[in-house]
């Protein structure tokens, strides 16, 4: 992966991992609890490559445990394409606590103000979705996890943005891009 500079306009991708970029019903745990495989979403590592290509800064925004991600992220060759990761073990909240979002952006030397600019691309309504909106972040919905709810509960859970596929992520932030630039 080659990184290319992005315009002062980009914007900056939060993703979340399970059922984001991993399928979490192929995930496989230790007797801690610790993923230690697990298969890739049909299209995530092209998403994340192809946003890491366009220059766009790229956060991992999880629930769960560091040694997971760091496990599943690194047996598929995405580690090193996150210019930081945020855990919510490390964190000590979960999503949509705001605490998650103020730590990844504090990790890529944000501020709340640059919450506008932030893309959130997560499975869950109740977490990716409500803790993005109410940062004031963009929020996008991969729709589809059969382990989670498919429709929002109230205003706070409504996606700015839905997407069926990772592989739609791209063509989208296109399309904000040429918005933002008009």
């Amino acid at each position: 992966m080659t990184a290319v500079t992005a315009p002062a306009t980009s914007y900056i991708v939060f993703l979340d991992c399970g059922d984001t970029i991993i399928d979490e019903g192929t995930e496989i745990r230790d007797d801690d609890g610790v993923v230690i495989a697990g298969e890739l979403l049909p299209g995530a590592d092209a998403m994340v490559e192809g946003l890491v290509e366009r220059g766009y800064r790229v956060a991992l925004v999880a629930d769960g445990m560091a040694q997971s991600f760091k496990n599943l992220l690194t047996l598929h060759g995405l580690y090193d394409a996150f210019e930081s990761v945020t855990y919510s073990e490390c964190v000590k909240a979960e999503k949509p606590s705001p605490r998650m979002f103020r730590a990844a952006l504090g990790s890529l030397e944000l501020t709340e103000s640059d919450a506008p600019r932030i893309v959130m691309v997560g499975n869950n309504l109740a977490k990716d979705v409500r803790g993005a909106r109410a940062m004031g972040m963009i929020s996008v919905h991969l729709a589809g996890s059969p382990r989670y709810k498919a429709e929002p509960d109230g205003a706070e859970e409504r996606p700015d943005y839905t997407i069926a596929s990772p592989d739609q992520l791209l063509p989208l932030l296109d399309r904000l891009e040429r918005f933002q630039a008009a």
